[in-house]
């Protein structure tokens, strides 16, 4: 049921139904009502997104919690998945509920587990929870009646979140820095938050694919290049400082510049990084997903910060920063998170950063990507998606593991990781990586280098060796020959 950050997620209407989802959140009820964390309340946040019943599957959950003597704090409108992190643990909540499918295609929806601390349900959790699949009948208490008898509680989570996130930055500063941004929710829960937050300050905001469409405008709400056209046209038309970029429920960030040009999520990353060491004189480790930037790494080691490499998915950076320590916490996908904040990516949280570091450096961030770039050399990245068997990826991946290529291009591989799918690094910080996804029968190719040729030729590298896989050769960089 929750192999990934997205948890249970299925196509709307065939798996996802509302017969569906009242079995896990009774499976939920119980594990919670059987195994609450210390210090918490018998309390569940309820949120969902802009997808079609949305609304009617989070109003179901909240009627089986509230039928299972837990009691409930429901959102009234659609809302974005790190204001209801938040609210679990400002509440002490046992831990919460968020109907998303957050990127993923509008067909689907998704049921996501967020624990006590304000984060993603981790592996043992969800199995827990998934233990509980059907053993008991449901139990519900309708929603009339729960709300007559004060078990479900109607709140805007947003406001106290928002208070929070402006907290977390240097909003004095945001505030007067006359900045003029645009902010494209890809018709997602992050609508308008930008223009509530900044409201009543120096700042114009202009809201871009604001309107609530379930179907998203025809594209999947991710901030990838691919989605962002409409936009960077109307941007070419009318220059901004920045154009900040939300997906489907606001925990991840991208962005654009000002005349609509592309920013990847890995120079917003490192952006953030140069900025809460050189500006803000932070300190603290460093933590990124596998797939995430290699400049991160030059970064680190000129700052002279630890750096933690984790695997995909935000769960387990959301794991380092409850262990603290941690200065930043970053992913491919545009997840991000912050110290003293949630353990989690907040997408809110991210451009509100990026604000303050334009009204800190008061330059156009095409300037700020270019130092980054003399300072750290240029970093291109790719990535493709080929349909792969699930049965096969097994193979696959202990066939790479044991065979790695002696060069990528003409750069000897001096590295292989192989905790989550298989990474080669090259003596020049180029790298290739092949993984399986998550939830689906997909194969993700991975790859960055100093230029777009170089990457694209690491991407065909990487079809070929997903192509067919040989047995294991038992050659000399075999690692089976040691075994």
């Amino acid at each position: 049921m929750c192999s990934s950050d997205l948890g249970w997620r299925a196509v709307i209407a065939e798996d996802f139904t509302l017969g569906n989802v009242e079995r896990v959140a009774q499976a939920a009820a119980d594990y919670w009502r059987n195994q609450p964390p210390p210090g918490t309340e018998p309390l569940v946040v309820v949120g969902y997104d802009r997808r079609f019943l949305s609304r009617e599957f989070a109003e179901r959950v909240a009627e089986v919690m509230a039928g299972n003597h837990l009691r409930v704090i429901l959102c009234p409108d659609p809302s974005p998945t790190p204001s209801v992190s938040f609210a679990v643990r400002a509440q002490r909540a046992v831990g919460g509920v968020m109907i998303t499918a957050s990127h993923n295609p509008a067909r689907f929806n998704g049921f996501k587990l967020k624990s006590h601390f304000g984060g993603s349900a981790d592996s043992a959790t969800c199995q827990a929870v998934e233990s509980f699949l059907d053993r008991h009948p449901v139990r519900s208490r309708a929603l009339p009646d729960a709300r007559a008898n004060g078990l479900v509680k109607i709140r805007d989570l947003r406001p106290p979140h928002f208070a929070a996130v402006k907290r977390l930055v240097d909003f004095a500063l945001i505030s007067r820095s006359r900045l003029r941004f645009a902010h494209d929710a890809l018709f997602g829960t992050g609508a308008y938050c930008f223009d509530r937050l900044l409201a009543g300050t120096t700042c114009r905001v202009t809201t871009l694919n604001g309107v609530h469409d379930p179907l998203f405008g025809g594209i999947n709400p991710e901030p990838v290049e691919a989605n962002y056209g409409p936009s960077a046209a109307y941007l070419r038309r009318h220059p901004h400082d920045l154009c900040l970029v939300t997906d489907g429920d606001a925990d991840r960030i991208g962005a654009m510049d000002g005349h609509g040009r592309y920013i990847s999520t890995h120079q917003v990353i490192c952006l953030l990084l140069r900025h809460l060491v050189v500006r803000r004189h932070g300190r603290g480790r460093v933590v990124k997903a596998l797939s995430t930037t290699s400049m991160l790494d030059k970064m680190c080691a000129a700052y002279g910060l630890e750096l933690t490499e984790t695997g995909v998915g935000f769960k387990y950076i959301g794991a380092e920063m409850i262990k603290g320590g941690v200065l930043l916490g970053g992913e491919e996908s545009g997840g991000i998170a912050f110290p003293g904040h949630i353990p989690e990516r907040d997408g809110i949280a991210g451009g509100l950063m990026l604000l303050e570091m334009l009204a800190t450096e008061r330059a156009p961030i095409g300037k700020l990507i270019a130092r980054l770039q003399r300072e750290f050399g240029p970093h291109c990245y790719g990535r493709r998606d080929i349909p792969y068997p699930l049965q096969k990826r097994s193979e696959l991946m202990e066939f790479l593991r044991c065979n790695p290529p002696d060069r990528l291009l003409r750069s000897p591989v001096v590295a292989v990781r192989a905790f989550d799918g298989v990474k080669f690094v090259a003596q020049d910080s180029s790298w290739l990586m092949l993984r399986g996804s998550g939830t689906e029968p997909v194969l993700r190719i991975y790859a960055e280098a100093a230029t777009p040729a170089a990457v694209e030729k690491l991407l065909r590298l990487g079809l070929k060796l997903s192509a067919n896989p040989l047995p294991c050769s038992g050659g000399t960089r075999c690692c089976c020959r040691s075994s």
